[in-house]
């Protein structure tokens, strides 16, 4: 009896510290106000993803000095800017350390893109005959930028670590170089599969079409393209699904949900830039379709 009650204790103790010790370690996501899971440093998680992003790259056949390289990083560095304006003019300049941004344009026919955190950004070609237009590319970029300021590889990194490790975060885990180098490489996979990261939960991908919404409206790129681009997108595999789209939202619900928030996202847009980046973010009603598709929630889309 006193054996079970110690072991009754010892559990009960764990579970306090790590309860603690998770909810010690929220944020919440620039825009949408949503608590996250993130256990590992920003300063971390770059220095990670950037091994695997140089590792890309050495192999990459990258396009430059081209029309359509040129526009990659005119749109990349124009969202960029606004929302370092916006960060600016609301007291979140010391955020803007951690981006070292780069737009860069790979020659592949896969229809895809992909961004590290710190701000690499990454185009296919097989995408520009889908987006056909500068904004419908915006839309693209946005969305990947989005994915980087609103931390989606930290949170990824961080469920990992509880999933994993749980306990032994408060073992030390985090200082353990060959243990993060596994969880970069099991979260990134950019050195395993060429330029096809793992893939982020559905809420996330959601939470990136919103924010990717309405920074691209801060740069003054008209985020109602975003329906007509998403269509095409959906009908370019044929029956095949595009690699962009094999870890996304089903389109109708992803559709769905971006006419029901864009009257709210073209609070943003006036069609000239980044002049009203002073606006306070609003915080948008629409919520994640319940049933997409796929399997119940698990302890990995955690959110906090």
């Amino acid at each position: 009896m006193k054996q079970r009650s110690s072991l009754t204790t010892t559990r009960f103790s764990f579970f306090l510290l790590m309860t603690t010790i998770l909810l010690s370690s929220c944020g919440s996501v620039p825009f949408t106000g949503r608590r996250q899971l993130q256990l590992v440093s920003n300063d971390e998680v770059i220095a990670l993803s950037l091994q695997q992003y140089q590792e890309f790259m050495r192999s990459a056949p990258l396009e430059n000095g081209t029309n359509n390289a040129q526009m990659v990083t005119r749109i990349g560095s124009r969202i960029a800017k606004a929302v370092e304006t916006f960060y600016t003019n609301n007291g979140y300049q010391s955020e803007l350390e951690n981006y070292a941004w780069e737009f860069k344009l790979v020659k592949d026919n896969s229809v895809n893109a992909f961004a590290m955190p710190g701000g690499k950004v990454v185009i296919f070609t097989g995408l520009l005959p889908v987006t056909q237009t500068e904004e419908a590319l915006a839309v693209v970029i946005g969305h990947e930028i989005a994915h980087v300021i609103a931390r989606h590889s930290n949170e990824r990194i961080s469920q990992q670590v509880a999933l994993q490790y749980g306990g032994a975060i408060a073992g030390g885990l985090l200082g353990n170089s060959q243990a993060m180098q596994q969880l970069g490489s099991t979260v990134f996979g950019l050195g395993a599969q060429y330029g096809v990261m793992m893939p982020y939960a559905r809420k996330q991908e959601y939470e990136a079409d919103e924010i990717g919404l309405i920074i691209m409206a801060m740069a003054g790129y008209n985020p109602q393209v975003a329906v007509p681009f998403w269509t095409r997108m959906a009908q370019s595999g044929g029956t095949e699904v595009p690699e962009f789209l094999s870890t996304h939202p089903t389109d109708s619900k992803r559709i769905a949900r971006i006419q029901e928030i864009m009257p709210q996202v073209l609070t943003y847009y006036k069609g000239s830039g980044v002049q009203n980046t002073t606006t306070t973010p609003i915080q948008t009603k629409a919520k994640v379709p319940a049933n997409d598709g796929e399997k119940a929630r698990t302890s990995e889309e955690w959110s906090f």
